[in-house]
């Protein structure tokens, strides 16, 4: 394989696996909006260059085999040099590339699913505003986004309505509504995607789960008025509904995550963003995952770019 292409492939493939735990403790030192707003690019941008280092080695090879094929009269030692490596880690890429595509897919596929599925269970019953009350004896709640014409409605079982009090409901209903309103489950499935390029890259699922759950404590917290009422919600919501601590981040709900370190943040004083030093170190940290996995990118941009220049020399007019 060529040097000018291996090198950048290589790094960009190894960069995620300290990339993501950077990010996941930059992550830890903002508020919970911007930390989640961080988690996603920076598994967009792990997944991205991923996804385009694969297509240059993939690339690369197919280049080596148009060289063969065309080799003729011209120096065939240097055609053939160093090609069943070249051809045949251009078809491993290729089949890595094939299988991320298929997870990608099967993710797409499946949160689809998921949200017909749900909304199906919803037709017939009665809304009132963006509230839908469910009969039943489990107490659940979840924030269901919009699907087709319809838009989004928070779910809630009419037995999690007994669960709590007035107070409480308040702080219910304005969690649920800070997701939709944050559109929450486009940023958890967009890290669900991304996780299917890298498995570096699924590390930062959880994590970006949490931090929209802290978010919409956070707008929940400001809306009643309260955080100690706030933390008391989210503890007795979560409590009630033991199911929703297995629910698909695409639907997000108030008994998501790690309920504890969510009740402890509510009690302590609200988050503010870090200054000085530490809103530096925070802004080059981000910097260095965006800024090193587009240079990864582009590094093996430019070495295909150069091998297919020595082609053309090689092959000549």
């Amino acid at each position: 394989m060529n040097p000018l292409v291996a090198t950048p492939v290589i790094v960009a493939l190894l960069w995620p696996w300290a990339a993501a735990p950077a990010a996941r403790r930059l992550a830890d030192l903002l508020p919970p909006k911007a930390a989640a707003l961080t988690l996603v690019g920076s598994a967009v941008a792990l997944a991205g260059s991923t996804v385009w280092a694969l297509g240059g080695v993939v690339a690369g090879g197919l280049l080596h085999l148009q060289l063969l094929a065309s080799a003729g009269g011209l120096a065939r030692s240097w055609a053939t040099e160093g090609s069943p490596a070249t051809v045949g880690v251009a078809a491993v890429a290729l089949a890595v590339l094939l299988v991320v595509a298929g997870l990608m897919a099967r993710l797409w596929r499946r949160q689809r699913q998921l949200l017909e599925r749900t909304w199906r269970t919803m037709d017939g019953q009665p809304a009132e505003g963006d509230l839908v009350v469910v009969p039943g004896e489990s107490p659940d709640a979840f924030a269901l986004p919009g699907h087709g014409d319809r838009p989004g409605r928070i779910v809630v079982t009419s037995q999690m309505l007994r669960t709590l009090d007035t107070p409480g409901r308040d702080v219910l209903l304005a969690h649920e509504r800070a997701h939709l309103a944050g559109r929450h489950h486009l940023l958890a499935r967009t890290v669900q995607l991304a996780s299917a390029a890298h498995p570096a890259v699924r590390g930062l699922a959880a994590a970006t789960s949490f931090q929209l759950e802290r978010w919409a404590d956070e707008d929940a917290a400001a809306a009643v008025g309260s955080r100690k009422l706030a933390a008391t919600a989210v503890a007795r919501a979560a409590l009630a509904a033991t199911s929703s601590q297995r629910r698909p981040s695409l639907l997000p709900a108030i008994g998501t995550g790690p309920v504890p370190r969510r009740v402890g943040a509510l009690l302590g004083p609200p988050p503010v963003a870090p200054r000085g030093r530490a809103l530096r170190a925070g802004a080059v940290a981000l910097l260095a995952v965006v800024a090193l996995s587009a240079a990864l990118s582009l590094g093996s941009a430019y070495g295909l770019h150069e091998y297919v220049e020595q082609v053309q020399e090689a092959v000549g007019p």
